[in-house]
């Protein structure tokens, strides 16, 4: 039996829509509408393999949302082919929904005024989980995702990495096969962003839960996902190791510092592959070109014999990076 649990071929979704023709008076123009239509994904085609880690990534309007809610068959395809889990997504969307696994960064599936435990026991019933198989998982899933201390405390109360954490492991608990993590980390801090990718990696490695990641944060995809498909108007124009994405079009840091020292002199550092952005006695900002410098020894430069208030590590725009790949298959 193959082990592709998604195929996608040549996957096309377009809308029509009525527009207003000037031409035409009030009752033509409801009567016998003009119509435009808009191509939202265009031939697309791929596959996906049992516990893979995938990040689908693409500026807004590139198709992302559309891709995902045809393969979780919210929206039917226009033509071509697709399969999950070898169920026809708008044919057979209820068992497909008992087998995948949803987060949505700006929709939350929690009871926000009950404790997280709630959540779990209305997902239980929902995915029709038996008890010994509720038990495990949700042990396990609280062990993974750091619960313990919080599933007592209701929604509205948690951070919110808390509550994605929360999320996510309740979006697991009927233990699918595939999980689609639609900007999981939106809004949340460094430390909870970090945290929330350490988790997703684990899962995917102890669980063996397939990931399909959309994010704007190149951080996600560089830290979770093994391959990336990167989208634009609605064609894949780079479907490769997250490694070469990196190595060929991530090559720029931002690192920005806060001194803890009103006495200090602002930094001299003369390395190649640095531009300075911004240096003075209380803070500065550099860009760093990682195809000829490390992070490391940029930082062991900047922290020799200062009193450091705070270190941050930035990427360049998702958009940047896009538009980057986008121009090297146009050239």
């Amino acid at each position: 039996m193959s082990d592709e649990i998604i195929t996608i071929k040549n996957l096309f979704k377009s809308f029509t829509f009525p527009v207003r023709d000037s031409s035409k008076g009030f009752l033509k123009n409801l009567l016998s509408p003009s119509v435009k239509s808009i191509t939202a994904v265009d031939n697309i085609s791929f596959e996906i393999k049992e516990g893979e880690t995938v990040a689908f990534i693409g500026s807004n309007g590139a198709g992302k949302s559309t891709t995902i809610k045809m393969l979780t068959g919210i929206l039917y395809p226009t033509s071509g082919y697709l399969s999950v889990l070898r169920i026809n997504p708008q044919k057979d969307r209820k068992t497909l929904a008992l087998n995948i696994g949803t987060v949505f960064g700006q929709r939350s599936q929690l009871i926000f005024n009950l404790p997280i435990t709630d959540s779990f026991e209305l997902a239980q019933k929902v995915y029709e989980v038996d008890k010994e198989t509720y038990k495990r998982q949700k042990g396990k899933l609280i062990e993974i995702f750091e619960l313990g201390d919080i599933l007592d405390q209701p929604v509205r109360k948690l951070s919110l990495g808390q509550r994605m954490r929360a999320e996510v492991a309740v979006s697991l608990l009927h233990e699918p096969a595939i999980v689609f993590l639609d900007e999981p980390t939106i809004g949340l801090d460094v430390v909870a962003k970090r945290k929330l990718r350490e988790n997703l990696k684990t899962i995917n490695k102890e669980l063996n839960t397939t990931i399909f990641l959309t994010s704007h944060d190149a951080g996600d995809v560089e830290t979770v996902c093994e391959r990336t498909i990167v989208v634009n108007h609605g064609r894949i124009i780079f479907d490769g190791p997250t490694k070469q994405l990196k190595k060929e079009y991530i090559t720029r840091k931002i690192i920005k510092v806060a001194f803890d020292d009103e006495n200090s002199e602002s930094l001299d550092l003369k390395i190649s592959g640095i531009k300075i952005l911004k240096n003075n006695k209380r803070e500065a900002s550099f860009e760093v070109d990682t195809s000829k410098m490390s992070i490391d020894k940029v930082l062991k430069e900047i922290v020799e014999g200062k009193q450091i208030e705070d270190i941050t590590i930035e990427d360049p725009p998702l958009e940047e990076i896009i538009g980057k790949i986008y121009e090297d298959k146009e050239a």
